[in-house]
Parts: structure tokens; C-alpha cells; sequence
């Protein structure tokens, strides 16, 4: 398992490979834009104290993601203690910093996990790949990536 700390408090936090992962999909925007569901960001997806006209470093950013990144990963280790490896961890939190956790907790994708039907929540990922009610081949793209990343064995070392 992957462990940080984030706040004081030991959480489990997302794998090497999520943050990469994520990294590539978020891309890196040191000016706020307006993303494809026309909300303003910053960063690598940081949207929280994004606004017209701003501009940050690469280490605020860096910054930035870590604190997005705590909530997510202190509620999935929650609702997930002991049930999903450090690939499929970190995947739903890479697809959870994008969708948002109130999106993640009513989808059919929670609901299979809850169950244990790992395979059949893999392939919800594919389901969320619109914005603003378009289908984005982007998003295609990541949530191709989540599920691969959510599929893959964990290797011993």
C-alpha cells in the first residue's frame, strides 16, 4: 500500500502511477482557463481558487494537487479500507479528482465495488467521458487509461 501523510494524518494516498497518470490527463496550465464544461482552472485541475487572470508556479500547482488530492484519497480509503489495491486506489482517484466524489458515490461504478464486481466496475470508467453533455475524446482517453490502470496486476518486488 501506498501511504502519505497529508495534514498530519496517515492516508492512504495515490500510487506513482496515478500521479503520472494524472499529471498527463490534467496537463499542467500555470494560467487560468476555462476547462471544456466551462469551468475556471488552474494548475493540474485545480478549481477550487481558480479565477479569471491568474497565474501560478509549477510548485503551487504541485501545491494545489496535493491538497485536491487529500480529500479524495481520505474518503475512498474510507469507503474502500481494505478492498482494492494500490492500482485500482489510485485510478478511482485519479477518475474521482476529475468527476468529483458526490458524482462517484450515486454511479453504478461505486455501487459494483460496494458489491465486489471489480471487473464489471471496470468498465463503468468507459461511461464517464462527457462534459457538458458532449462525448470528448480526451476523456475517452483517460478513463481508458483508469480502467487499464485499475486492471493492472500489482507487481511483487
Amino acid at each position: 500500500m501506498t501511504w502519505g501523510s497529508r495534514s498530519g494524518a496517515e492516508v492512504r494516498c495515490i500510487n506513482i502511477a496515478g500521479i503520472r497518470l494524472l499529471k498527463e490527463f490534467e496537463g499542467l496550465r500555470l494560467e487560468a482557463y476555462k476547462c471544456p464544461a466551462g469551468v475556471w482552472t488552474i494548475g493540474y485541475g485545480h478549481t477550487r481558487m481558480a479565477k479569471e487572470g491568474m497565474k501560478i508556479s509549477a510548485d503551487v500547482a504541485e501545491a494545489y494537487m496535493h491538497s485536491d488530492l487529500g480529500p479524495i484519497e481520505k474518503q475512498l480509503d474510507k469507503m474502500f479500507p481494505s478492498g482494492l489495491n494500490d492500482n485500482e486506489f489510485s485510478a478511482l482517484v485519479s477518475l474521482c479528482f476529475n468527476i468529483g466524489m458526490g458524482a462517484f458515490k450515486k454511479s453504478t461504478l461505486c455501487k459494483l465495488l460496494m458489491e465486489g464486481k471489480k471487473q464489471e466496475a471496470a468498465a463503468e470508467f468507459l461511461r464517464w467521458n462527457k462534459a457538458g453533455g458532449k462525448e470528448l475524446a480526451g476523456l475517452t482517453r483517460r478513463r481508458s487509461a483508469e480502467r487499464d490502470l485499475f486492471l493492472k496486476p500489482m507487481t511483487k518486488m
